[in-house]
């Protein structure tokens, strides 16, 4: 009995020093996770958004979308052009005459919403220095095709388009690349109510260099002054003298001739 204890007790106590000889057990490794990308670069600047947030901008939004515009804006924005948009409000159009807008056809409505895009930013400031008539996606400024000038007066902006005078109202949305501006009226181009003033007319061409005419005026004199010998011809005629100075004017008319 009591080598049985002694036998235990000996097992007991070298299975404590086995466990106290490994050290305490290492703690479980937690899971590696895998790291998360890298965020890619950010998209262009969503306009239609921008504008909805604004409020007050549904006509705009609507033209920008059935003109497919809103496509182009996108397309510049993403690769890095810079623009600026004039954006009416909605009770600007309803301030138009009844039914001008829906007169437009499908290409004035686009080349409407091109006509409110200056392609290049432009800050308040320097609207200032804007070289008239400033350039828009619409089109020329020349023969009354799209002209728009810009004028301000201290932090006023003006527009004038030839058929309406309008201003900038408020900042919507400005960055480094894009300025949205709200403008109090519609800029309706000029080419849509005054046509282009018509090509001038060729110029008349130059009258041909008359001919020198002393060779036929001296042939002239010489045949008139032999016409006016045939009645003294005619009347010598029978006489053998005659008839010789009849021959003579007749060889002299022929050779000049």
């Amino acid at each position: 009995m009591k080598h049985n204890l002694v036998s235990t007790f000996l097992f007991l106590f070298l299975q404590c020093i086995g466990i106290l000889a490994q050290g305490p057990t290492p703690a479980p490794t937690p899971p590696t996770r895998a790291s998360a990308p890298a965020p890619g670069p950010p998209g262009p600047t969503n306009v239609t958004k921008i504008l909805e947030k604004a409020g007050q901008c549904s006509t705009f939004i609507r033209l920008l979308q059935t003109t497919q515009e809103i496509s182009q804006i996108t397309s510049l924005l993403n690769n890095s052009n810079s623009i600026t948009i004039f954006v009416p409000p909605d009770n600007a159009f309803l301030s138009m005459k009844a039914g001008t807008l829906n007169s437009f056809n499908d290409q004035q409505k686009a080349e409407l919403i091109k006509f409110h895009i200056l392609p290049q930013y432009f800050s308040i400031s320097q609207f200032q220095t804007a070289s008239n008539p400033v350039q828009t996606q619409a089109g020329g400024t020349s023969n009354r095709e799209f002209p728009i000038n810009i004028t301000t007066n201290g932090t006023s902006v003006n527009i004038t388009t030839g058929i309406v005078n309008a201003s900038i109202s408020s900042t919507i949305y400005t960055d480094s690349q894009l300025a949205i501006y709200q403008v109090d009226k519609v800029l309706l181009p000029l080419q849509f109510f005054v046509p282009p003033a018509p090509a001038p007319a060729p110029a008349p061409p130059k009258p041909k260099k008359k001919a020198d005419s002393s060779d036929s005026d001296s042939t002239s004199a010489l045949s008139s002054g032999a016409i006016s010998l045939v009645p003294d011809i005619i009347c010598a005629i029978n006489s053998p003298r005659g008839f010789v100075l009849f021959l003579a004017v007749f060889s002299f008319v022929y050779v000049s001739s």
